[in-house]
C-alpha cells in the first residue's frame, strides 16, 4: 500500500476516524425524519473505515468493525433491515408497513417509529458490504505491492 507508514497520514486518520463515525450515526439519526439516513450514514462509515486502512492497513480496519468483521456487520444489517418490517405483518398490514407513535418529552416531543431500525439495518450494511470490498481491494494492491 503506498500510503501506509505515511505519519501525516496516520495523524489525522486516527484523530479524523471517531469524528466521521460521530457524523455517520449524526446522519443515521437525523435522516429518521429527514433526508439522509442509514444509506448516506454507511457511506461516511465505510470512508473512514477506508482512509483508517490507508493509514494503518486494512487488518487494523476490519477489526474496529461492528463484531469486529465487515461481513457479520453487513449481515446483521441485513437481518435488522428484514426484521423491521415483521411488526407490521402481526398487525395484519403489509410488510415494512412502520407504525408511528410520539414520546412527549416534557418541552418537546420525539417521533419513534421502527423506520429507525430499518435505516439502521441500511447503515450496517452499507457500512460493511461497500467498506468490507474497500477492505479487501486494498488488501490485494498491498500483496502485489510486495510482489
Amino acid at each position: 500500500m503506498k500510503f501506509a507508514g505515511d505519519v501525516l497520514l496516520r495523524n489525522v486518520c486516527s484523530r479524523v476516524y471517531v469524528l466521521a463515525l460521530i457524523v455517520s450515526v449524526w446522519i443515521l439519526l437525523r435522516g429518521h425524519n429527514e433526508p439522509g439516513g442509514g444509506f448516506i450514514g454507511g457511506l461516511v462509515a465505510a470512508a473512514a473505515s477506508i482512509a483508517l486502512a490507508m493509514a494503518f492497513g486494512a487488518e487494523l480496519a476490519a477489526r474496529r468493525f461492528p463484531f469486529r468483521a465487515p461481513v457479520r456487520c453487513g449481515v446483521l444489517g441485513v437481518l435488522i433491515t428484514v426484521a423491521s418490517g415483521v411488526p407490521a405483518l402481526w398487525r395484519g398490514e403489509a410488510y415494512l408497513t412502520h407504525p408511528w407513535s410520539k414520546l412527549e418529552l416534557g418541552v418537546f416531543s420525539l417521533d419513534l417509529s421502527s423506520v429507525l431500525l430499518f435505516d439502521l439495518g441500511v447503515y450496517l450494511c452499507v457500512w460493511g458490504a461497500l467498506g468490507g470490498l474497500a477492505l479487501e481491494l486494498l488488501e490485494l494492491d498491498a500483496s502485489e505491492d510486495q510482489a
